[in-house]
């Protein structure tokens, strides 16, 4: 079928390029939070730096899941599906871990970052 061969070719670097995307967003998002936090041990300037961090670590998390959601479509076996969903699982699981972190430290008076 042409569909699936249109499919095979377009799909891997579409779900590469997710993935880049996600590794991108966390590592950026990482080392500003870790710029941050010298400039909070050394200025002691005041930055609330889990929100910065989870927001990165969150919109990265996002974009792998969409690769993940992408693999989902080449998947042949079923042993293959049962790894994928494990992973979805998993980084669902982390992406509400985050989200629900981040909810607790607005709800005990931590302010967001200025702009947020």
């Amino acid at each position: 079928m042409i569909f699936d061969v249109i499919i095979e070719t377009i799909l891997p670097p579409i779900i590469g390029i997710l993935e880049l995307l996600g590794i991108f967003v966390v590592t950026a998002s990482t080392l500003h939070a870790f710029w941050e936090y010298l400039g909070n041990t050394f200025f002691h300037r005041k930055y609330a730096l889990q929100f910065e961090l989870a927001e990165g670590l969150a919109t990265g998390l996002e974009f792998k899941m969409a690769a993940e959601i992408l693999k989902t479509v080449l998947v042949r076996e079923m042993s293959e599906l049962l790894i994928l969903g494990a992973v979805i699982i998993l980084r669902a699981l982390l992406s509400l871990l985050i989200h629900f972190e981040l909810k607790s430290s607005q709800t005990q008076g931590e302010e967001p970052p200025a702009g947020k």
